[in-house]
């Protein structure tokens, strides 16, 4: 992402936990290739936008990778807002399922916690285009670790 293209980017909402990690790791190499930019940042609430452009297939439509990468770095993110500062969040399970497919514009993902417990966090990701069709539904499973 050119500095132009971050500098025009609205400044995301983000819980104050949410600011603290963000400062301390940012949002890591593969968002960032990918162009992920986030909108807002919560343990119980992440809303992120991913560009189509770099990210297909060679059929020319989203890849369904690109699709899990998303919804699993905002689960991810979530539940580690959640653990911070004390523990952290690492990712055992992740599933998708595909609806549509979209060949341009931006991917909007919205993730919102089902459960946010001592051991476990459990993420639901709603990807849809711009228009709010449903693309994909990214479910994640994270389970939280004691920082050593």
């Amino acid at each position: 992402m050119s500095n132009q293209h971050a500098s025009q980017a609205p400044e995301p909402l983000l819980s104050p936990a949410a600011a603290e990690l963000l400062q301390q790791r940012g949002l890591g190499p593969l968002a960032e290739t990918m162009g992920i930019e986030l909108l807002e940042l919560s343990a119980e609430r992440t809303v992120a936008r991913m560009p189509v452009a770099g990210n297909t297939q060679p059929l020319g439509v989203l890849h369904g990778g690109a699709h899990v990468v998303l919804g699993e770095s905002l689960g991810s993110f979530s539940a580690n807002v959640w653990a911070h500062p004390d523990r952290y969040a690492v990712g055992i399970e992740v599933n998708a399922s595909h609806s549509r497919s979209i060949s341009e514009g931006h991917v909007i993902a919205v993730c919102e916690a089902i459960t946010l417990g001592k051991t476990l966090t459990v993420h639901e990701i709603a990807i849809s285009d711009e228009a709010g069709n449903r693309l994909s539904t990214v479910r994640i499973t994270n389970l939280l670790r004691d920082r050593r």
